[in-house]
């Protein structure tokens, strides 16, 4: 089984469907919610970028190192964002969960916590994975926040890591979830779910 094989994981109030061309509209129609491509320190597309990326996302699948997707309301239909299983290295079964963003009306909602619940789901209990990993900038701090309310752990941080723009380099902490854990950050991820938001 090829771990970049299109899957639809649904939630109780999110669909992650396999990325395509034809959800170019929706997605730079859902980037402007919030203009999430002004965050200096994270890359986010433009609209005009839009079907550039979902091309470099669905490059990438072909290679074998992505599996991208399109996140869904699952009552509206409404497009929230996009997220991927990315750096796939699937004889060490270890995954990467980012390039992720979502829509600002939806953050700080259940949304991401479904999401992550439906990706690591499948990561330790469909693919196997013996960890799965995060990335972030030293400067997002609220995706640390997010990334530890999920249960991963800080791995180390990688100075000087990437070039943002000129001569800014970005600082990148390292998160992961290990097989073990998973039981346990399972349980929490659904008492997170079940509190009110």
């Amino acid at each position: 089984m090829s771990w970049t094989n299109p899957v639809e994981l649904i939630g109780e109030h999110v669909v992650l469907k396999p990325l395509n061309l034809a959800q170019e509209k929706a997605l730079s129609e859902a980037v402007c919610d919030g203009e999430l491509w002004t965050l200096w320190y994270t890359k986010v597309p433009t609209p005009e970028q839009m079907y550039t990326e979902i091309e470099r996302r669905l490059t990438l699948q072909k290679v074998g190192s992505m599996l991208p997707f399109y996140i869904e309301d699952r009552k509206t239909g409404q497009v929230l964002g996009m997220t991927t299983f990315m750096n796939i290295e699937q004889i060490h079964r270890r995954v990467e969960i980012g390039s992720t963003w979502y829509r600002q009306s939806v953050q700080r909602t259940h949304v991401n916590t479904e999401c992550k619940r439906l990706l690591l789901t499948y990561a330790f209990e469909v693919l196997n994975c013996i960890a799965v990993e995060f990335r972030t900038s030293s400067f997002n701090v609220r995706s640390q926040a997010a990334i530890v309310r999920l249960g991963a752990k800080l791995d180390g941080v990688l100075r000087s890591h990437q070039i943002v723009e000129d001569d800014i380099l970005r600082d990148t902490h390292v998160y992961s979830i290990v097989r073990s854990e998973w039981p346990a950050i399972q349980h929490n991820l659904s008492w997170l779910m079940s509190k009110p938001r």
